[in-house]
């Protein structure tokens, strides 16, 4: 688990499944994931209301319209969906078995890995999820996967409701991802998101992660400006209220492994939380999707809390190179 603080805040939505309901196929080894390509850009609505609006974006040689449907644009809540396939993906990839854009989900799988309810209207609003996702259409000139073309798609090709329940529930549908989103699991063009992001409530508090991610993943500290910070999440508040947002969000401190801070001339500081010192070595989201390569159908985190014990057991030497040791300890289990 990341580490968060919650004191003072009570932003975080509760843990719905704390035990993990362990039949469901490839959970806890498929790590939450993201594509690197719409955790750096604003392709879904921050609105909570249906957002009709065409967005029209243009960063550092990125162009992206992104045209919504009746029903409005895809949310970065309706993301979760994508999330969620990508990370099957991932878990298939790492095991090596072959995949293809098409791929068959349970409904009750993704309401549980993504900590939504499972009541009636859950899958009532993820039924919409699916229908706001393949009906918004993107055109951009972003690279996927090295790959540089100028096209339109949706989010996803496709879905179906391969079969129901005897009171209507979806309980299995069938998606087909757009070949964009394809690529960058082919590319590994992803990142490992904390579990904790799903109990993000606030849609900007869950895109300023998605950028501190992207942007603070491999460095100690990213500074943005509030302007440039306001561009890259897609926010449509006025500048000023966006900026009253992220002070509230800062005081709160809630945010999974990243904290913020304010400094002068209008910028944020974002950076990594420490560990706290009980944990141990601190392994890299990276070291685990190793360890998976490494060992397919293993449980890394159970894998990791052993090594750690022996690591213990050992007298808890000065470690240079944590992800290193860990990995070269899976190796010789291997």
């Amino acid at each position: 688990m990341s580490t968060v603080a919650t004191s003072g805040g009570g932003g975080l939505l509760p843990e719905r499944h704390p035990t993990g309901d362990f039949f469901v196929c490839d959970l806890f080894d498929a790590a939450p994931k993201d594509d690197l390509g719409s955790m750096e850009h604003p392709i879904f609505s921050l609105s909570t209301r249906p957002d009709r609006r065409v967005l029209a974006y243009s960063h550092n040689g990125t162009d992206i319209e992104v045209i919504p449907s009746v029903k409005g644009r895809a949310t970065i809540h309706d993301k979760d969906i994508l999330i969620y396939c990508i990370s099957q993906l991932m878990a298939a990839v790492n095991a090596g078995r072959a995949i293809s854009r098409r791929l068959q989900i349970k409904a009750h799988d993704l309401l549980v890995a993504t900590n939504r309810d499972t009541s009636g209207d859950a899958y009532a609003r993820l039924r919409e999820a699916f229908e706001r996702l393949a009906g918004t259409r993107i055109t951009t000139n972003l690279a996927t996967g090295d790959v540089e073309t100028t096209r339109g798609f949706g989010l996803i090709e496709s879905w179906e409701i391969v079969r129901k329940s005897r009171g209507g529930r979806m309980v299995s549908v069938t998606v087909t991802l757009s070949e964009w989103l394809f690529r960058a699991v082919l590319a590994k063009s992803v990142l490992t998101l904390s579990r904790d992001y799903f109990r993000l409530r606030k849609p900007l508090e869950r895109r300023i992660y998605e950028l501190a991610r992207k942007h603070c993943g491999r460095q100690p500290l990213w500074r943005v400006s509030v302007a440039v910070l306001h561009k890259k999440s897609g926010s449509t508040a006025p500048v000023r209220v966006f900026r009253a947002a992220l002070r509230r969000m800062i005081a709160e401190n809630h945010l999974p492994d990243y904290s913020l801070a304010e400094e002068s001339g209008d910028m944020i500081a974002v950076q990594p939380r420490r560990p706290r010192a009980a944990s141990g070595p601190v392994l890299s989201p990276e070291a685990l999707d190793a360890a998976r390569a490494l060992m397919p159908g293993a449980d890394v985190h159970a894998l990791a809390a052993e090594w750690r014990g022996v690591w213990e057991a050992r007298g808890r030497t000065r470690l240079t190179a944590p992800d290193k040791a860990f990995l070269g300890w899976v190796r010789a289990r291997a």
